[in-house]
């Protein structure tokens, strides 16, 4: 509407507001004074505003509520009239002599709730003349508003069952055929809006249209409170009735529009027992009718009322509810060809929500759906609509919330057809959804072939479907997804070994395939849920046959080897270390030495070809001698091969400090406690003073580049593990050799040289005190601590 219309209009109101209240205020005087004909006189006049056809549907409801609101008061004055003798038959008579016939009906509306109430006539005889007289109005916006009216004032005087205007038998039919009656009078004043005016103006029709839809509406409301229409009637009459109007008006709004109240306003159980009558209409609807959501609607209700009480469901059974939904949903996509895949995908989820609500236990129900939707989807390849792909997220979610249960997932041969036809980036989505579930609730999965299928599933998470996705890239979300994925791997259980032993078998043949991203976060789970079975079958009863019990861990070695292997494409050095100095000690424990010696080579082989960056190389050597310390399979001639590698990388570390370090903790590979055979106390003090040589080095390069003489920590260290060593009873390490290096650091400390070291300080500082704390011990420990002079 241009401007001026807008203006034109709200001065057309203004206008017809000022006639109503000039007109009603006179009506005011001539009731406060009694004054009968004058009152019937200036309502009428009031009323003829009502007659404008100037005004837009908003706009005229507007003029419609103040001369509603007049007509209220002018009631109350009738009932007032007939309490003081005036005859409301002749009343009714009276009004019927207005000069134009809106005010004359509206006033007849007006009197006749009045004559209802007044019981001198049946409620029915009453309302049958009134629905027949408004037929007077045919201008749909008058027409309409008028007949809303009779709707409003007679909806609480309708001859119900139990309502005091009930009279003799049969009256809740002449209510329900009032209500009806006035239903289909409406509709057709409704749809005839449609066709009035320029074609230009189509759109702004069907908003004004759509801005008087409840008017129409409330009518089916007042039917559904009408407590006399028991399930019979509905059946027989009520909705035949209304979906002959619906079917017949051929009108898209209006279709759609009264489908949906129909669906609204009634009971569930009259729905669930009339599901065929009501299906059936779909079919004969408009094409251009939303049908998918009217069914979608339906399925909501029927399935929020099944959710009520499992008490409603062999009602649902009883009508073979989901035979007929499915027919009609399969009808319907048949006859609208054009249907979105969004759309079919819509309905197919509605009716899966409303089938694990009824039919939670029918799996072949489940995957009946979900196959009815791979046959509509097939041939359509990858979708690319972001609300069909949103669609089939929620139908593959729903069986995963209702059972949380993957493995009923699994179950369903239909599920993977379906997410064929998901994007890469909606595929990795809906994986993630499924990880999540099986996290959420810890389910366990004990088979390779469901593993095999989960995994088919899952393969958005853990491999690359599209190369065009690294351009959105988002480091955090990937990282979070594969920490997932890993912890899923981690939850991968089965009793038996030779079956956990297939288990780990499958997982690696989809993660070795992961590309170099990936590997670093799903190799290591899957490594330690290995060991954690190598470590379950050394702990199983040891009267087993050797052959039986080494045969699945020497499978798994082999297998563990090959998948740190795959790490080499990454390359992620450090971590591919760790992990064989993880295998050779689970090796160690499992009396397997070849294989231990293996991986210790493995291990080896990265150092000294991968690992380049120093401080990765000084972690690497702490590691390989920690490991090395507590293997007690290596026969001499490999453990020496091994000690005297890890003893020479040590040497070769760029910096001095780190040199000396890791010499000196090489000297724990010749002393080992609980192994008789590794006491060499000659190699220890050999490792021990080549260390002192590295730091008196690294004091000599501090005093010639720094012109000090650099800190002495490193001899407070060494000085540590010669009393480690002289206390576990090495020979070698004698009292002399200690004191003469407490009279070096004690020299060191004095020098004017020194530079300050609060941590030299403090670890002399706490040396000293352990010194004094075992002399102060007694007896054999005392007594080899008393010979130093701290």
């Amino acid at each position: 509407m241009t401007p001026n219309g807008v203006e034109d209009e709200d001065k057309f109101l203004a206008s017809g507001v000022a006639g109503i209240q000039q007109n009603a205020f006179h009506m005011h005087r001539a009731l406060d004074s009694n004054n009968l004909k004058d009152a019937l006189k200036y309502s009428a006049q009031m009323l003829s505003e009502l007659r404008t056809s100037r005004l837009s549907p908003h706009k005229y409801y507007e003029l419609y509520m103040r001369a509603f609101d007049e007509l209220r008061k002018l009631e109350m004055f009738f009932k007032e009239e007939t309490k003081r003798g005036c005859s409301i038959v002749e009343l009714y008579e009276l009004v019927q002599h207005a000069g134009n016939i809106l005010p004359r009906l509206y006033l007849l509306c007006t009197v006749g709730s009045v004559y209802i109430k007044s019981k001198e006539a049946p409620a029915k005889d009453i309302l049958k003349d009134l629905v027949e007289m408004c037929r007077g109005i045919q201008h749909p916006l008058r027409g309409l508003f008028l007949r809303s009216y009779l709707s409003q004032v007679s909806k609480d005087k309708l001859p119900d069952i139990g309502s005091e205007y009930e009279g003799d038998a049969d009256t809740v039919v002449d209510a329900v055929e009032f209500v009806l009656q006035n239903f289909t009078e409406m509709n057709k004043l409704w749809v005839r809006m449609q066709h009035q005016g320029p074609a230009l103006e189509k759109m702004k029709r069907e908003k004004e249209r759509s801005e008087l839809r409840d008017l129409v509406g409330k009518n089916l409301h007042v039917l559904s409170q009408i407590e006399g229409i028991d399930l019979e009637m509905y059946k027989e009459t009520v909705l035949p009735r209304i979906l002959e109007q619906v079917v017949n008006c051929k009108d898209e709004i209006a279709q759609g529009y009264l489908m949906d109240c129909i669906i609204q306003v009634f009971p569930d159980e009259y729905h669930l027992q009339t599901l065929e009558t009501l299906l059936g209409a779909c079919p004969q609807l408009q094409p251009s009718v939303d049908i998918k959501m009217v069914l979608a609607r339906l399925m909501e209700r029927l399935s929020n009322y099944a959710a009520l009480s499992t008490d409603v469901l062999p009602e649902f059974f009883q009508v073979e509810a989901f035979a007929k939904l499915n027919s009609a949903i399969g009808k319907v996509i048949e006859a609208q060809e054009n249907m979105p895949i969004a759309g079919v995908v819509t309905l197919y989820s509605s009716l899966l929500t409303f089938t694990l609500h009824v039919h939670p236990d029918r799996l072949d129900y489940v995957d009946q759906i979900l196959g009815a939707c791979v046959k509509k989807l097939s041939g359509k390849g990858k979708l690319k609509d972001s609300i069909a792909t949103k669609q089939i997220v929620a139908l593959l979610s729903a069986p995963l919330e209702k059972y949380k249960d993957i493995d009923t997932a699994l179950k369903l041969s239909n599920y993977p057809h379906v997410m064929e036809h998901l994007d890469d980036a909606t595929s990795k989505v809906m994986a993630n959804v499924l990880v999540q579930t099986i996290l959420k609730n810890k389910t366990c999965i004990s088979t390779d072939e469901k593993v095999e299928a989960l995994f088919e599933l899952m393969k958005g998470l853990i491999r690359d479907l599209d190369e065009n996705l690294h351009d959105e890239f988002d480091e955090e979300d990937f990282k979070e997804e594969q920490n997932s994925v890993s912890r899923l791997i981690q939850m991968l259980h089965n009793d038996d070994p030779e079956e956990m032993l297939k288990i780990i078998c499958t997982v690696k043949k989809h993660i070795v395939t992961g590309g170099p991203k990936r590997l670093p976060f799903t190799v290591p789970p899957l490594i330690f849920n290995s060991l954690k079975l190598v470590r379950r079958l050394q702990n199983q009863d040891e009267n087993a046959p050797e052959e039986e019990t080494s045969a699945i861990p020497k499978k798994i070695f082999q297998i563990l080897n090959q998948i740190i292997e795959a790490l080499s494409s990454v390359p992620v050095p450090e971590l591919a270390l760790r992990l064989y100095l993880e295998c050779a000690e689970a090796a160690n424990d499992s009396d397997l030495e070849p294989v231990a010696y293996e991986f210790f080579t493995q291990a080896y082989i990265l150092y000294e070809e991968e690992i380049s960056d120093s401080k990765a190389q000084v972690t690497a050597i702490q590691l390989i001698i920690g490991t090395l310390q507590r293997m007690h399979i290596f026969g001499v001639e490999n453990r020496d091969t091994l000690t005297h590698k890890a003893t020479g990388y040590s040497a070769k570390l760029l910096k001095k400090p780190d040199q000396c370090k890791a010499v000196y903790s090489c000297a724990h590979l010749f002393w080992v406690d609980d192994q008789d055979s590794i006491k060499d106390g000659e190699r220890v003090l050999l490792c021990l003073k080549r260390a002192l040589r590295i730091a008196n080095a690294a004091q000599q390069m501090s005093n010639a580049t720094r012109g000090s003489s650099g800190s002495v920590l490193l001899f407070i260290e060494i000085l540590n593990k010669y009393l480690y060593f002289y206390e576990k009873g090495v020979t070698q390490i004698t009292v002399a050799s200690i004191q003469s290096l407490l009279e070096l650091i004690t020299t060191e400390m004095q020098s004017e040289n020194k530079t300050a070291d609060p941590a030299a300080d403090a670890l002399l500082a706490s040396t000293l005190r352990y010194i004094q704390f075992q002399k102060d011990k007694g007896g054999a420990v005392g007594e080899k601590y008393d010979s130093i002079k701290s």
